[in-house]
């Protein structure tokens, strides 16, 4: 009985990494968005993010002038 619950598992464990992985790669395959292809990164582009813990919007803004 062990040996079917070791099985089922590792199936499981298996099919989880397996959707990883295409879902990854379909990912990577997919074209950016019309409009999208050349942003770059701006202090504006950086004011309108909602994102406060991203590493870049901490070279654009003082967390002095934020308390």
């Amino acid at each position: 009985m062990k040996t079917v619950y070791l099985i089922i598992s590792i199936i499981l464990i298996a099919t989880l990494v397996a959707v990883f992985i295409i879902s990854f790669l379909i990912n990577k395959k997919t074209p950016k968005p019309k409009g999208c292809e050349d942003l770059e990164v701006t202090e504006e582009n950086c004011l309108n993010c909602g994102r406060f813990d991203c590493k870049i919007r901490d070279k654009f803004i003082d967390k002095e002038n934020l308390k």
